[in-house]
């Protein structure tokens, strides 16, 4: 029989927020194929888990995902995660997912495929934003370059609910096009989720600009950004 990828939530910031089912996920697994194996290793350490790890990240090579694909032929499960969050949104993980379904065309013992639910920063800046979001496009990371202006024009035209996660270094400049394509476009940036330093920014993208210029030192962290209609 083949064993299951159990694609295995993680906290995005305070460890607490790890599920129980999450845990014990973790420890029955026979290896957790992750982003960055340091990253991950002291989340197992602090909840005292002592599973070996393999690297699984965007540069991931053939050695590397053959050894996790012949550990699930062989009987053993799998888990999947992301430096923080679910794996798989906006995460290389998909790809694993994907060639796990890929091999599954061949095999009579399919590979079971099992989400663990966990935190998002996505879901949660959400919820944090006072935007409506019953209906809404999630960006992820916006392209460094081709396509960059496009898109953020287009953001900062629509009346529709969109979301994407911004680096420190491209916040400003992200803010900035917002503006020129509409300054009165409302805008929430939520940083630091669930963190110490965790806050949350709202008004016109003009003002949300305004702040973060002004206030050099919070332009740090891990940022989500919703633009939307207010609700009144």
């Amino acid at each position: 029989m083949s064993g299951t990828l159990y694609i295995v939530g993680t906290p995005i910031g305070n460890l607490g927020d790890i599920t129980y089912r999450a845990v014990e996920t973790l420890k029955k697994v026979s290896l957790v194929a992750c982003e960055d194996t340091r990253v991950t290793r002291k989340l197992l350490n602090h909840f005292e888990i002592k599973v070996p790890t393999i690297s699984y990240n965007a540069h991931a090579n053939d050695a590397h995902t053959n050894k996790i694909i012949d550990t699930l032929l062989g009987g053993e499960d799998v888990a999947l995660v992301s430096d923080a969050g679910m794996p798989t949104i906006s995460d290389p993980g998909v790809m694993l997912v994907h060639l796990v379904y890929q091999k599954n065309e061949e095999l009579e013992d399919k590979i079971k495929v099992e989400s663990i639910p966990g935190p998002t920063a996505l879901s949660s800046a959400i919820s944090l934003s006072g935007i409506s979001a019953s209906n809404f496009t999630f960006l992820g990371f916006l392209p460094h370059k081709k396509g960059r202006q496009t898109i953020l024009k287009k953001v900062a035209e629509s009346d529709d609910t969109h979301v994407f996660y911004e680096s420190p270094h491209r916040l400003v400049k992200a803010l900035e096009s917002l503006v020129e394509y509409n300054p009165d476009r409302y805008v929430v940036v939520a940083k630091e989720l669930t963190k110490i330093h965790e806050q949350v920014v709202r008004g016109t993208s003009q003002e949300v600009l305004n702040y973060f210029t002004e206030n050099e030192d919070r332009v740090r962290g891990e940022f989500v950004v919703l633009t939307g209609e207010k609700l009144r």
